[in-house]
């Protein structure tokens, strides 16, 4: 089925499909003792809507590197097959610094999947959060390394990736990645390369206990960065009535991620969503 926008019984039929996935990650988690918070839009959902923000399409989750590790070692054999993995490490298609558990037999196919050549289907989407240094002149080299090799990764896949930009400035950003695009495609470097140098940056403490934790990947840099103090314990809170683990104080990743403001309703016209061009619910 080709989309370029919702319907809104498409929309609300994904989000019901997403929930079932939901459960099924919350559950797996649980048996195996893998620990995870909600992230992103997910975390603006609960707290501002107790479920999904009404014009949403995914979910987003982050995990420490230990649990992350653990997380992959497990999801591929969980539900006899019903789910599967993907992410850079198991195919080469793949563009984005995640890796993302879909639902086998769906499919969920946007302009960059279609692009790369990807088949990932409807699922969640699963950010690691790795230890940054303390010393923060340091944390901004390490940051900073690791996005740019990230954007790099992903720029060397897609000719126009997604931007948070409006007006004259996204057509200058769009010009600008449209050159950096095709340079990099020019250049006898492979993907493969920016992406390990991206991880290599990011687990550079590993084995250090730091006081922050970050997902550097965002669209800028330290958006997704917050003390472990922020949300571990992790606790337990509603979205559309399913008890999903959440950071132990919401507020300051919000605040971080989305500002001040992040209870007030954007513009219709900042209301962003990830419409895919091919969308296939697996029904027979």
């Amino acid at each position: 089925m080709l989309y370029k926008d919702y319907e809104p019984a498409v929309l609300e039929k994904l989000q019901t499909v997403e929930l079932e996935i939901l459960k099924d990650f919350v559950d797996l988690c649980e048996k195996h003792q893998i620990d995870y918070f909600g992230c992103g839009g997910t975390l603006l959902g609960a707290i501002r809507h107790k479920g999904f923000i009404p014009w949403d399409d995914d979910l987003d989750f982050g995990m420490t590197r230990a649990d992350y590790d653990k997380f992959l070692s497990v999801a591929d054999y969980a539900y006899e097959g019903r789910y599967r993995i993907i992410n850079p490490d198991n195919d080469d298609a793949f563009q984005e610094m995640i890796s993302k558990w879909y639902k086998v037999g769906t499919r969920f196919r946007d302009r960059d999947a279609i692009a790369t050549g990807h088949q990932a289907g409807i699922g969640i989407d699963i950010c690691c959060f790795d230890n940054v240094a303390d010393d923060d002149k340091v944390m901004r080299r390490q940051m900073i390394r690791a996005w740019t090799y990230g954007k790099f990764f992903i720029l060397s896949k897609i000719a126009r990736p997604t931007l948070y930009a409006y007006g004259i400035k996204k057509k200058i950003l769009e010009a600008i990645l449209l050159m950096g695009h095709w340079f990099l495609r020019l250049i006898p470097i492979r993907p493969k390369f920016f992406y390990k140098r991206a991880l290599k940056a990011m687990m550079i403490y590993k084995d250090t206990l730091s006081k922050r934790i970050a997902y550097p990947f965002d669209p800028t840099p330290y958006t997704s960065m917050l003390k472990r103090d922020d949300i571990y314990p992790t606790q337990f809170l509603e979205f559309e009535n399913i008890k999903v683990r959440f950071p132990k104080k919401p507020e300051k990743y919000l605040a971080r991620r989305y500002g001040a403001d992040y209870m007030t309703l954007p513009p219709v016209d900042k209301r962003h969503n990830h419409p895919p061009l091919e969308l296939d619910f697996g029904e027979e």
